[in-house]
């Protein structure tokens, strides 16, 4: 998609574009979306002060997103052949912050070394881990492993696919609209300085998926507890195209 068009299409954020250019562009391919209700206890001592647990009816959620990254480029330059195509493993939650609902990364899992060490510099979690996505059938194999900064395992495996061939987008008001529609992502460094960041897309084109999720050791890394093995509600995303801004400190 053309990016000016993805620029044009702004109707459904909650909140307008940042001011400035875009820096950097990604294209998430194969995403699964998974999410796990948590009691809001388990999660409140983990949220960095200056950021305040976003809930819905009552509730927190935890999401664990795994997809692939293609066409990673800054603005201005072309993908790098090798650089611009890895696997990735989100965890997440969801918080406010001066009235921008956003996302909170605990973690962000990536198979490239080289881009783990360059957005730790930018201050968000990035992690290097053993990662690997393959095929059988139509189910998506997907695989992540690594430590965690106490030499704790943190495993992740899934089959995923979609469930159906029909796409749609959620609806305002809606708990899936709640956990997918957000448009800022919030992150803290060792020292406990909070960062921001915008980004932006067109609205997410979701499809029902089914998934079989093997070991699942993210959230126990994090001393949290899912309530079940599989998760609550889950959706997959063929593809999303998606522009960054310059990460700034809170």
């Amino acid at each position: 998609m053309d990016n000016q068009e993805i620029i044009r299409c702004r109707d459904h954020r909650p909140f307008e574009l940042p001011e400035g250019p875009w820096v950097m562009k990604q294209v998430w391919n194969k995403v699964l979306l998974a999410h796990w209700p948590i009691r809001q206890e388990e999660l409140l001592s983990r949220i960095p002060e200056g950021l305040k647990l976003d809930l819905w009816e009552g509730e927190a959620w935890l999401s664990l997103i795994p997809f692939y990254i293609t066409g990673l480029r800054v603005r201005g330059t072309p993908p790098l052949p090798w650089l611009s195509r890895f696997a990735e493993l989100n965890v997440r939650t969801y918080v406010t912050c001066g009235g921008k609902p956003g996302i909170f990364f605990f973690s962000l899992d990536a198979e490239r070394r080289l881009a783990v060490e360059t957005a730790r510099l930018l201050h968000l979690p990035y992690m290097y881990a053993r990662m690997s996505v393959g095929r059988e059938n139509e189910w998506i194999e997907y695989r992540s492993e690594r430590r965690d900064r106490r030499g704790r395992p943190a495993v992740f495996e899934v089959m995923y696919r979609p469930a159906t061939e029909e796409k749609f987008t959620a609806q305002p008001g809606t708990l899936l609209y709640w956990l997918t529609e957000r448009y800022r992502l919030y992150a803290a460094d060792g020292a406990g300085k909070q960062y921001a960041g915008d980004i932006h897309h067109i609205p997410w084109e979701l499809q029902e998926a089914e998934s079989n999720i093997g070991r699942n050791m993210m959230a126990e890394a994090y001393g949290i507890h899912l309530p079940n093995q599989q998760p609550a509600l889950i959706s997959f995303a063929e593809r999303q195209e998606t522009l960054f801004w310059p990460i700034h400190r809170l």
